[in-house]
């Protein structure tokens, strides 16, 4: 199906079930929530009010709630898991994936957290418990304990056998891993080379030795990379001695593409990617509160920059109809500059010796797009107002905003992230302060340098 068509499915649904509840029949949306797969149930979750979802988690099954939990965002997995005590939350989990476990566990209050691990037994507290030691973020944060391994002496024939002793495989799983007697990783067999060898060939003949693990402390988005440049659908995870921890799926990766890809373009706004459409009035303008409040701070200070020259906007009034120009033309051009940057070191594309190139780069860009523009709003300013000089001045100062905004726009995401603040999220509100402050003062100034 594709994505336009499953886009329009979803939607369908939605609708659909929206006036079955407001109807009253509840049996029927029963009957229409048996139908969708559990990732479709917490699309619909997710798209409805939240009158309407109370009414919907009531009616999904229960063996399917644990399920739907996994696919929801933070905030309605809290939500639900609020009203929830540590022995609900252990049987609504209960099947679930550890690593997928994990990052449900996280959303709870530590004392719930504890609770719910205390009633597990052994061997899956020990598992989630190796999990949640590391930062969410990392390989470690991802992995999954659930993994088969083998040893490089055994036969085809043997290794069979053993496969079949298990009712079920873990999912995505494409290769055993090949470790020695105390787990440390030496490979993967990969499941083609089984179904094709012979029965007394041994592990070693067709393992793959090449392959590098991931190191547990990785981050996410380093991870990611390497899944995209190598095709892989699951890679093994080791400690720093070589040791087999776990391994990384297809599945918890593209989860790692898509929060990245949602956190930069909201982040960008002020906003949290996990962020509830639906939230209460209260709850959302609270989070938005600071974000606003950080802009009133640019605006403020953009607005100290004009008020310096008061004096000159007095005598010169029509200086106030053209010096929105320079500060948007400068916010637009650092804000492309920025996006890239951005973009580019979350793609780890950004190294020392490639960010002077790109910064001479986007200086010459800065310069051309300046050039060109500079004299077209100086013709329209001419033609407005009939004033040469003023023309020069409009001319330079768009010169010296474009030059700047390139400049800021290049380096701000860098000591942003040199200094442990995240670009996505810092990055346009001080862009926004610098293109207004030096546009605003750059034209300004030179207004009352000549005219005053």
């Amino acid at each position: 199906m594709s994505q336009a068509k499953e886009s329009q499915f979803k939607k369908d649904h939605v609708l659909e079930l929206n006036r079955a509840i407001h109807s009253g029949s509840l049996s029927q949306v029963q009957q229409m929530i048996k139908t969708l797969p559990t990732a479709g149930i917490a699309y619909l979750l997710e798209s409805s009010p939240p009158k309407t979802r109370s009414v919907l988690w009531q009616l999904i099954d229960k063996d399917s709630e644990g399920e739907v939990l996994q696919y929801l965002n933070e905030d309605l997995q809290s939500d639900f898991l609020s009203e929830l005590n540590a022995a609900q939350v252990a049987e609504l989990t209960e099947g679930l994936e550890t690593d997928d476990l994990a990052d449900i566990l996280q959303q709870l209050p530590q004392q719930i957290a504890a609770e719910v691990l205390q009633a597990m037994d052994q061997q899956d507290r020990h598992r989630l418990e190796t999990i949640l030691s590391y930062d969410e973020d990392t390989a470690g944060g991802l992995m999954n304990t659930d993994t088969i391994t083998v040893r490089r002496n055994h036969t085809v024939e043997l290794v069979l056998r053993y496969l079949r002793r298990h009712e079920r495989i873990p999912e995505m799983t494409d290769n055993l891993l090949v470790v020695s007697r105390d787990d440390m990783f030496l490979g993967i067999l990969p499941l083609r080379e089984i179904l094709v060898s012979g029965p007394n060939t041994s592990v070693h003949e067709v393992m793959r030795e090449d392959i590098k693990a991931i190191p547990v402390e990785m981050e996410a988005t380093q991870v990611a990379q390497l899944f995209e440049q190598h095709d892989w659908v699951s890679a093994p995870v080791i400690d720093n001695k070589g040791k087999l921890l776990g391994r990384i799926t297809i599945d918890d990766v593209v989860d790692v593409i898509r929060d990245s890809t949602e956190h930069s373009l909201m982040s960008m706004a002020g906003l949290d990617e996990e962020d509830d459409t639906f939230a209460p009035i209260v709850k959302t303008a609270r989070r938005r509160a600071l974000w606003l409040g950080l802009n009133l701070m640019t605006a403020v200070f953009a607005s100290m920059v004009i008020f310096l020259f008061q004096d000159t906007l007095d005598q010169v009034v029509y200086l106030a109809v053209l010096m929105p120009i320079v500060a948007n033309m400068g916010g637009v051009a650092g804000t492309q500059t920025l996006t890239l940057v951005i973009r580019s070191m979350a793609l780890g594309h950004i190294s020392p010796s490639t960010s002077r190139w790109l910064l001479t780069r986007e200086l010459g860009v800065a310069g051309l797009n300046g050039a060109l523009w500079a004299f077209i709003i100086s013709l329209i300013a001419f033609a407005w107002y009939q004033d040469l000089l003023l023309s020069y001045i409009l001319a330079v100062a768009m010169m010296i905003n474009l030059v700047t905004a390139a400049l800021a726009g290049a380096y701000l995401p860098l000591f942003l992230k040199k200094i442990n603040i995240d670009p996505a999220l810092a990055g346009s509100v001080a862009l926004t302060a610098i293109t207004d402050s030096i546009g605003f003062f750059a034209f300004l100034g030179l207004a009352q340098i000549f005219y005053i």
